[in-house]
């Protein structure tokens, strides 16, 4: 994560907001410094707000026995005593993200994880985190091995697909290896399909 902030630019302490899709380390875990043997990591982003879902955030604190490994009790720690915490209510209400911003909220991979939709001049795209990790899971019956509650999952997809796609939305993935956004396609049968997918995050200026 410091590496590509670093390819545009940028470092951690130029960040005044971080959105956290959910707790689970590998979406969270960047937040830390490396690892080291002679110290603990340390939280990152000095001048950021960090903002996570009311539900997602209980779960980090009173995981269940099939997903206390997916957090770092540190973490929570630090972004507990930094101030900067943000708690988003299920009514899904920011203080710190403004106009252009919104959120949707899905239960079927971990509770209360949030969706950050994006207002852009080429239609909404929305960060989907692990409901929808890569353009693979944009058919509704392919679900992860991790996933909690994998048929509300299902029925969440349906919902947020056919409401994004009826909008002229795009998904953004989070553990796509080959593509970081496409367009919602859906054929005669109602398949949701990825299309026109785009490779290169260069390609996000429209």
């Amino acid at each position: 994560l410091l590496e590509q902030l670093k390819a545009h630019g940028l470092s951690h302490e130029d960040i005044d907001v971080v959105v956290l899709s959910h707790m689970h380390f590998d979406h969270s875990g960047g937040l830390l410094s490396a690892w080291s043997e002679q110290e603990e990591p340390k939280l990152l982003f000095p001048n950021a707000t960090f903002v996570v879902g009311e539900k997602a955030w209980d779960r980090a604190l009173k995981p269940h026995a099939r997903d206390r490994a997916s957090f770092i009790p540190s973490l929570n720690q630090q972004l507990e005593d930094c101030g900067r915490l943000e708690i988003v209510p299920t009514d899904g209400t920011s203080s710190v993200l403004g106009e252009g911003y919104r959120f949707h909220e899905s239960h079927g991979h971990t509770p209360g994880l949030l969706l950050t939709e994006i207002d852009m001049p080429g239609g909404p795209v929305v960060f989907c985190g692990d409901l929808i990790p890569g353009t693979p899971w944009v058919h509704l019956p392919i679900t992860m091995g991790y996933d909690r509650y994998p048929e509300l999952l299902i029925d969440e997809k349906k919902a947020f697909l056919s409401d994004l796609q009826a909008r002229g939305g795009r998904l953004f993935y989070t553990h796509d290896s080959e593509t970081a956004l496409s367009e919602i396609g859906i054929d005669e049968r109602g398949r949701f399909s990825a299309t026109n997918l785009v490779p290169v995050l260069s390609q996000l200026d429209h």
